[in-house]
């Protein structure tokens, strides 16, 4: 894993954008409308203004970014993968539009776990199961080093009335420092801890935030988003928001690196 620069945790981010194309139907008439979106710019600038050095890979992007080597895995000291499914890694352009042999880029990512690199899951349509069973990582190498054991079939759990996590373990050193009091959340993956995980926090109880190992390498899941529509407002602009991630992100980096002006840096980004 690299040490240098001053000690800051290097961070890929991958997903949290998509494309929307719409039909408007008026009357006998109707035509369409194409937007590009990208969810994730509260939760960047969050890691930036806490001192991590951050990579951003949109959903798009997989096939022709996302590491296809250990090499490249390991200038990275976390990943954090969120609202992108599977088949975004497993169905590049090579394979997929011309029938070629390519890397499996997330049993290259179990493996730089495996290896000691920090992996952290954030929930979504398009994470752990997903809606419809679309997301599909129970079937991939990433359930084996993953936390949590996914279900089969779609795992959403829409709570439109809101409701709010609650910490079991408020000395762990994720959430060390944060009120007991959450903002509440739309909604989440129903997932289910692994034996001998850590159920950090849970909402409605059922898992919400899980740390575990596999190999030498420190895996979370957190089972909410990070971003609409599950995060609303209130948690966007939580003034923990920034800590709880810098956290996060801390403790599946390991080796006891913090980000460049530490924890407090963190908080007072909040």
């Amino acid at each position: 894993m690299r040490l240098a620069d001053e000690a800051r945790v290097h961070v890929l981010v991958v997903g949290e954008s998509w494309v929307k194309h719409t039909i408007h139907l008026k009357g006998f008439d109707q035509f369409h409308t194409t937007e590009y979106e990208e969810g994730a710019s509260v939760f960047l600038s969050a890691l930036q203004r806490a001192g991590f050095d951050v990579t951003y890979i949109r959903a798009h992007e997989i096939s022709r970014r996302f590491p296809t080597s250990q090499a490249e895995m390991h200038e990275y000291d976390v990943v954090v993968v969120s609202d992108v499914g599977s088949n975004s890694f497993l169905l590049s352009d090579e394979t997929f539009l011309r029938s070629e042999r390519d890397v499996n880029r997330l049993a290259l990512l179990a493996d730089y776990v495996y290896h000691g690199g920090g992996l952290v899951m954030v929930g979504g349509y398009m994470s752990f199961s997903g809606i419809d069973g679309r997301a599909r990582y129970g079937m991939s190498p990433l359930a084996a080093v993953l936390p949590v054991n996914m279900m089969e079939h779609d795992d959403r759990m829409e709570v439109p009335e809101g409701c709010r996590p609650v910490v079991e373990e408020p000395s762990h050193e994720m959430v060390a420092g944060l009120p007991d009091e959450w903002p509440f959340l739309l909604g989440y993956n129903r997932v289910a801890a692994k034996p001998g995980s850590t159920v950090i926090a849970r909402v409605d109880g059922d898992p919400l935030l899980v740390a575990g190992h596999a190999g030498l390498g420190k895996v979370v899941a957190f089972a909410s988003d990070l971003a609409p529509h599950w995060a609303p407002p209130e948690f966007l602009e939580w003034r923990y928001y920034a800590q709880l991630w810098a956290s996060i992100v801390s403790w599946a980096a390991g080796e006891g690196r913090v980000p460049l002006g530490g924890r407090r840096a963190a908080s007072d980004a909040a």
